[in-house]
């Protein structure tokens, strides 16, 4: 059986699908229905349910973006910090295996190739770089799971969110066994406010920027891949491999979608941070290398993207009940007897 985490969160849902496609016994929790992030409640469900596995894809991402987590400091530092600390701590008293969906968006630039050396360029939108990779996009190469965060408190300026992701990473490694999984700026082909292309068409005016992305579905297929075949516990970027910029994702939009609208974006960076944006923004490329080492199927991000796009739908009206989420367990002790209520 596994616990999974945030089960009403865009990747939880994911999570959920993939794992009643797989055939999982699963148990999809979210906070209003039990709040794990109180560790003793926590600690008392993982000892009656016994999970092989516990998943956890809860966080804050602010909404509608992440300017919000600036004005949610708490709200944020406690869904991002604070309860991996939790899951970990609970999984780390119980032997149970763990893991984490943190975030690519610790990472800000790439490594690029100049004069046969690699070099970290942390800002992709300097002219002179843009110009460089609309030309040579070979030469930039996305960090790997070595390569510490550049986009963190420490290593600032960094946005509320990232900071927070990143001090989980960080307070995570001595933690017990697990995974911690890294996807970037998830997409998919159902329209749903969440979808990075449903986002795009939301957008009065785009900031352009060059970028790894994470098809939700290709994403948690990935992950659970990798606990599937035993794969070592550790840190992995689970983007779809390659980088593309805004601009051609929009560009793909308009040709398989036919909008008929135009797509305005900002002048430039100062004009986006001015007058669009709150807090800083991660524009990165992910290395996938250690991934696909180990036989993990994903496809190229921009072949991704074209599928989703093909298959583009509407999201689903709300079901007239959904997946039950467990409660705390009741004196009977067991997991089956006990009530339950709906997302």
């Amino acid at each position: 059986m596994i616990l999974l985490l945030g089960a009403s969160g865009y990747l939880g849902r994911a999570f959920a699908r993939e794992l009643r496609r797989r055939g999982y016994v699963f148990i999809p929790l979210v906070r209003r229905a039990f709040d794990y992030g109180q560790m003793s409640l926590l600690l008392q469900y993982v000892r009656k349910t016994t999970p092989q596995l516990v998943i956890n894809a809860a966080g804050y991402s602010g909404r509608p973006n992440v300017d919000e987590c600036e004005h949610e400091p708490t709200r944020t530092f406690q869904a991002n910090t604070i309860l991996p600390q939790i899951v970990a701590r609970v999984c780390l008293a119980t032997n149970t295996p763990w893991a984490h969906v943190s975030s690519g968006g610790i990472y800000s630039g790439a490594r690029v190739i100049e004069a046969g050396r690699v070099r970290i360029v942390r800002d992709l939108n300097q002219p002179e770089i843009r110009e460089l990779y609309d030309t040579h996009p070979e030469r930039f190469l996305g960090f790997t799971e070595l390569d510490p965060p550049n986009f963190t408190f420490q290593k600032g300026p960094c946005g509320f969110y990232a900071g927070t992701k990143a001090l989980a990473e960080e307070s995570l490694q001595s933690l017990g066994a697990g995974y911690i999984w890294r996807p970037r700026i998830p997409f998919g082909e159902v329209d749903e406010p969440c979808n990075l292309l449903s986002k795009l068409q939301s957008y009065a005016r785009i900031y352009d920027h060059v970028t790894s992305l994470s098809h939700v579905d290709d994403c948690v297929r990935a992950c659970l891949d990798l606990w599937e075949q035993h794969a070592p516990f550790g840190i992995y970027n689970v983007t779809n491999p390659g980088a593309v910029t805004t601009r051609e994702v929009v560009e793909m939009i308009q040709r398989f979608l036919k909008l008929d609208r135009h797509f305005e974006y900002w002048a430039d960076e100062e004009e986006f941070y001015t007058q669009g944006a709150l807090a800083p923004r991660s524009s990165c490329i992910l290395d996938v290398s250690k991934l696909l080492s180990l036989g993990i199927k994903i496809r190229p991000v921009k072949e991704a993207l074209a599928a989703a796009l093909k298959e583009w739908r509407p999201a689903s009206p709300p079901a007239s009940h959904s997946d039950p989420v467990l409660l705390p367990l009741g004196r009977a002790g067991n997991p089956v007897a006990d009530r339950f209520v709906h997302l």
